[in-house]
């Protein structure tokens, strides 16, 4: 997966919490067995209208908000079936960071398992940015991995805590298969070490 190190990008307002994973990608979306056209049906059921046209409330299809790379929503996002499908369509659709007040566990596994980075900040704080992000869509936020931060144009910066495993796989680009292959020649000197016989 691509590594995860800084980002400089737009925001999008999603003004909604307990999104579960049927409304991030309904079920119908799901007879794929690989990540292509995921993004498809990113949030189909609000994005499109039932003649299959672009829903012009919904705030994805606002062009100011076009190519952002960051989420950001309300609590409990994710929440629902544990359907990896819903990471895979939100990072094939350009998303990198979705940032939240709290999200379903089993879907901030799986966005860190997927490259997409799970951000937890203060309600107060997620409730400024939505309102930041609606009045200025042009907002660049920063989010650094690193150093754990979000900063805004302002100057303003949030820290956030990320485990620090999920951390370190995330700025290399792996999964945990991934970071188990790359100790390889370790496993294998330990191996040598310990043979008995």
């Amino acid at each position: 997966m691509e590594p995860f190190v800084r980002l400089s990008a737009t925001a999008v307002p999603l003004r909604a919490e307990n999104v579960d994973t049927d409304q991030i990608i309904p079920a119908r979306y799901l007879t794929a067995v690989t990540r292509d056209g995921m993004s498809d049906g990113l949030f189909a059921a609000w994005r499109f209208r039932a003649d299959g046209s672009a829903n012009p409330d919904f705030v994805l299809n606002h062009a100011e908000y076009s190519g952002a790379q960051v989420l950001v929503a309300g609590r409990n996002f994710g929440s629902g079936s544990s359907r990896e499908h819903a990471v895979w369509a939100l990072t094939e659709y350009g998303f990198r960071v979705v940032i939240t007040p709290g999200f379903a566990d089993i879907f901030y596994n799986n966005a860190l398992k997927n490259g997409l980075l799970p951000v937890v900040l203060p309600e107060g704080t997620v409730n400024m940015l939505l309102d930041l992000l609606e009045e200025a869509p042009d907002t660049v936020v920063q989010v650094d991995l690193v150093d754990q931060f979000v900063r805004l144009a302002d100057g303003q910066q949030i820290g956030f805590q990320l485990d620090p495993y999920c951390r370190q796989c995330l700025m290399q680009g792996l999964d945990d298969l991934g970071y188990l292959l790359s100790k390889g020649a370790a496993i294998g000197e330990y191996e040598e070490s310990e043979k008995s016989f």
